[in-house]
């Protein structure tokens, strides 16, 4: 249900696009050079969980910039902060081209990822902005269909790139999806916070909120398990299970297609099937991958096996994550940018601390990526529940 003036208001196909777009920012930045990470610590001449903390990096900017986004939203308006991340995010990319030591490329990916969480953050809010109940619940489906595209072409886009250039041409193409995103939000993005007194962050009431604190909880554990997967991959199959670049970015892509069936599922099952109950079956399909994938790591299964596990894992995020916000949003429209920033906050935050977790025994050694994702996934299940009985 609409709550401003049709006037304000874009149509919800472009506004569905432009937010898909900017919410799309934490997928090209994680996934895209993906397929060169190995490449990438040879060059830099550092270890596998050296160069995974890149990833990390990136992880805790897309975290803490949301918990700074989406509070200063609610004072001074969503415009003014999505223009300033983008505009960040677009000057960071260019710098990590000519990066010359990991740990520089970890500084300025910490940057990028601050600058990338403004639209993330600041697009879910605006989302509570102009509507509510099972009419939010559609629209933050519709931006996992338009951002699930992302994570299908971000790894098939960057191995593509890696076929002519380095992994520095990585950062070249993610410069330009900067640029493009700043102009289209400097030209589309409508203002939807209403005129009126504007809310203070109150981080901590929102904590003391035991339904809200188990639904940021649930939705950041399992994107936990999604990162530890995005960071652990690479080197299980494509060193321990010998797939190549390309054949890597196609199997990233099919799990990729795994979300969009998912949210498009979720998108029409929902006003017939509450949205509690999507979650639940979201954590559910979770938690039958994430035992499979133990199970197969264990037993040394053929790689199909493992893939299949992946797809369950990677694919529940479709129904967990639209469904988990509209819930936990619902009850705070005042404060919808602080709400979203600690849903943001506790996905990214949780992600970086499992991402490095998955390279402590090293590149050839699948064990500890499926622990943490089985750990991530029952705690999940837990906070699922506890939700349910808030």
């Amino acid at each position: 249900m609409a709550t401003v003036a049709p006037a304000r208001a874009r149509s919800a196909l472009t506004l569905a696009l432009l937010l898909g777009g900017l919410s799309a920012v934490g997928p090209l930045s994680l996934d895209m050079y993906l397929p060169g990470l190995p490449e990438l610590g040879r060059d830099l001449g550092a270890s596998a969980s050296a160069t995974q903390l890149s990833l990390t990096a990136c992880l805790a900017g897309l975290a803490l910039g949301q918990l700074v986004a989406g509070p200063i939203s609610d004072r001074v308006g969503r415009r003014a902060p999505v223009l300033a991340g983008a505009a960040l995010f677009a000057a960071a990319s260019l710098a990590c081209v000519f990066a010359p030591t990991i740990g520089v490329l970890v500084a300025l990916r910490f940057l990028q990822g601050f600058g990338g969480a403004a639209g993330i953050v600041i697009g879910r809010a605006v989302v509570r902005d102009l509507y509510s109940g099972d009419a939010a619940a559609k629209l933050f489906s519709s931006l996992m269909l338009v951002g699930g595209v992302a994570p299908i072409l971000a790894p098939v886009l960057g191995a593509q790139v890696l076929a002519f250039t380095t992994w520095q041409g990585v950062f070249a193409v993610l410069t330009v999806v900067g640029v493009a995103l700043l102009l289209a939000a400097a030209l589309l993005l409508p203002e939807s916070l209403t005129p009126g007194p504007r809310a203070d962050a109150d981080l901590r009431g929102l904590l003391r909120d035991r339904r809200f604190a188990a639904l940021a909880l649930c939705s950041g554990l399992m994107m936990a398990a999604m990162f530890a997967y995005i960071a652990g991959s690479p080197f299980v199959l494509q060193t321990i299970h010998g797939l190549s670049e390309q054949a890597y970015s196609l199997v990233f892509a099919a799990n990729g297609l795994g979300i969009l069936a998912a949210s498009f599922a979720s998108r029409r099952l929902v006003g017939r099937v509450r949205p509690a109950q999507l979650l639940a079956a979201g954590v559910a399909m979770g938690a039958a991958g994430a035992v499979l994938l133990l199970g197969a790591v264990l037993a040394d299964a053929p790689v199909g096996v493992v893939l299949c596990a992946l797809f369950l894992v990677v694919a529940s995020i479709g129904l967990v994550s639209p469904n988990a916000t509209a819930l936990a949003l619902a009850d705070h429209p005042r404060t919808a940018g602080a709400a979203s920033a600690l849903l943001g906050t506790s996905q990214f935050l949780l992600g970086a601390a499992a991402a490095p977790l998955v390279g402590l025994a090293g590149e050839r050694d699948a064990l500890p990526m499926a622990l943490t994702i089985v750990t991530c996934v029952a705690l999940a299940a837990i906070c699922t529940i506890v939700a349910r009985r808030a």
